[in-house]
């Protein structure tokens, strides 16, 4: 079921991608990304799994999702956050001259790499251990918010896969509350209160 809601994502991603004016490439994306880079970025969701599945791992360092985002987090706030955003940068120039035409292939080969690959440990971003299904979820994460970055920025209209957005949604809610926000979301959800200025789960 992950698989099946990480190509929804996915082909929903890439439909959007087809779908930009030409001239949205130039315009802005999100925070420090110009808009090929924020798309740039979005394609490492694809990218990353193809990746992944070739670099094995002998132990499971992170149990889950949430576990995943926990962890980041830690990652992020140890100067990662840099190279995250260099490698959106270079993500969006190896897209080349014709950067609508790079994103299919790098879908096709994404779905094939997962159709029949099980639920192996892959190795990840600072080689942590963790199930293929586990990082698939943080995919349809990646995929469904940046597609909604993509379109607020481009000014266009989405679409997004119901599954997709539900997961989305409650992997964000799992999270906040393993860092102690759970409540916080809880009382914004149910118009109790705003949440604070720049809150984020990630």
């Amino acid at each position: 079921m992950t698989a099946d809601v990480f190509a929804s994502a996915a082909r929903a991603f890439t439909r959007l991608v087809q779908s930009l004016p030409a001239s949205a490439w130039d315009g802005p994306g999100l925070g420090e990304w110009d808009m090929r880079a924020l798309i740039g970025h979005t394609s490492r969701s694809l990218i990353t799994v193809s990746t992944y599945l070739r670099t094995p791992a002998t132990r499971e360092d992170v149990s889950s999702a949430v576990d995943y985002y926990v962890k980041i987090r830690d990652y992020m706030s140890d100067s990662g956050a840099a190279a995250i955003v260099e490698r959106g940068r270079q993500a969006g120039r190896d897209l080349g001259d014709d950067p609508v035409a790079a994103i299919e292939p790098l879908l096709t080969r994404a779905l094939d790499d997962v159709d029949g690959a099980g639920d192996p440990l892959i190795a990840v971003i600072g080689g942590l251990g963790i199930r293929l299904s586990d990082y698939l979820q943080t995919r349809v994460f990646e995929l469904t918010v940046h597609s909604l970055d993509i379109a607020a920025a481009a000014g266009v209209t989405i679409d997004l896969p119901p599954e997709a957005l539900e997961a989305a949604a409650v992997l964000a809610t799992r999270v906040s509350v393993a860092l102690g926000e759970g409540d916080t979301v809880l009382r914004a959800l149910t118009g109790r209160a705003p949440l604070p200025h720049s809150f984020s789960v990630t």
